[in-house]
């Protein structure tokens, strides 16, 4: 068996709506317990504890424990991959923008 640690990418962590669901939760909290997060689910705490787990290899994610209660943090860097990436296809799109509405003047 490989126990060599291999980074998820990042644009799989965030493809899935429970882990996009989860990074928003944690975007307008400081930090929240596991309890927390699986309140906003119809799952149980092991999916949810997956969910995390997969967005801990992306690095979004940091846990910490505190007695018997682990709690979560959002880690907003590795988001900046996927933002530079969405900002050539928005210069894409204002481009073509630009172009349909000389069209529609003309």
């Amino acid at each position: 068996m490989n126990n060599t640690y291999q980074k998820r990418d990042v644009f799989v962590a965030i493809a899935d709506p429970t882990r996009r669901k989860l990074i928003s939760l944690l975007a307008v909290a400081d930090e929240l317990p596991l309890h927390e997060l699986t309140a906003e689910f119809q799952m149980g705490r092991t999916a949810v504890s997956k969910h995390l787990a997969i967005l801990k290899e992306a690095d979004l994610v940091t846990n910490r424990k505190m007695g018997r209660e682990t709690r979560y943090r959002l880690n907003v860097a590795p988001l900046q991959e996927v933002k530079d990436w969405l900002s050539f296809y928005e210069k894409f799109w204002e481009e073509r923008a630009r172009l349909l509405k000389n069209i529609l003047e003309e």
